[in-house]
């Protein structure tokens, strides 16, 4: 009887152990999160991506990433007026990246402690809005009247400041392109229903042909203008689980 008893707590001992190491399990996640690369500023962009649990080790993804692309030889200077501008800056550059991959556990954590750690892999299209950047001009250095125009070569002493936010929007021009991206995912939550975490890792954004952010005048020598941006990047993610 002793012996059953032992026999029976045992596994019961056993039971509730796997139970709590397979109470981790999940079969779908949605993530967003905040994105800081090489060719970005201060926030590169926002990325959102869906995983869809294949097996006990593959997740299927579909992302979207939305990003604002620099020219490393970007850089801000001040007026005569006071204000900041980019000098020789002719386009922004919107990348709207559209991601299918695959998601990779290499370590899984238990539930309520350690890391969880995915290899990310991922590519698709992209969709690059180029837009042209407005600059406050003026012809004579001692009015106070100023208008904006996209920038097309003026004079330094011609430019007051920056244009309004997004204004030339309506201006944008296509141009496509793809990326592809290897990343290693770091997830901390200790909730099985959340996700807190962060990836970082390599992304290639590539179009057909060279995007004219910066004007060939500008800058001695001209600053050259890329068709290829190899970016590292590093993203702090929040989603749920289910």
């Amino acid at each position: 009887m002793k012996r059953f008893i032992v026999l029976a707590f045992w596994g019961i001992s056993l039971g509730a152990m796997a139970q709590a190491a397979d109470s981790y399990d999940y079969n779908s996640e949605f993530n967003w999160g905040i994105n800081k690369n090489s060719y970005g500023g201060l926030i590169g962009g926002v990325m959102f991506k869906k995983a869809k649990r294949l097996n006990d080790k593959i997740f299927e993804t579909y992302g979207l990433e939305l990003m604002n692309v620099k020219n490393p030889h970007e850089t801000r200077i001040q007026s005569i007026a006071g204000n900041f501008f980019i000098w020789g800056k002719s386009n922004y550059l919107y990348a709207i990246r559209l991601q299918y991959g695959r998601d990779r556990i290499l370590f899984k954590k238990g539930p309520q402690q350690g890391v969880e750690v995915k290899a990310v892999f991922a590519a698709g299209p992209t969709i690059g809005v180029v837009t042209p950047y407005y600059v406050q001009v003026s012809n004579d250095p001692n009015s106070y009247y100023t208008y904006n125009v996209p920038y097309s070569g003026q004079q330094y002493t011609e430019i007051q400041g920056t244009g309004n936010l997004f204004e030339g929007i309506g201006q944008s021009k296509i141009q496509m392109g793809g990326n592809l991206k290897i990343a290693l995912n770091f997830e901390l939550g200790v909730v099985k229903s959340q996700v807190t975490g962060f990836e970082a890792g390599f992304l290639l954004d590539a179009y057909f042909k060279k995007v004219k952010l910066m004007d060939f005048g500008a800058g001695n020598p001209p600053v050259e203008n890329y068709a290829v941006y190899p970016t590292v990047f590093l993203t702090i993610f929040y989603g749920s689980r289910k």
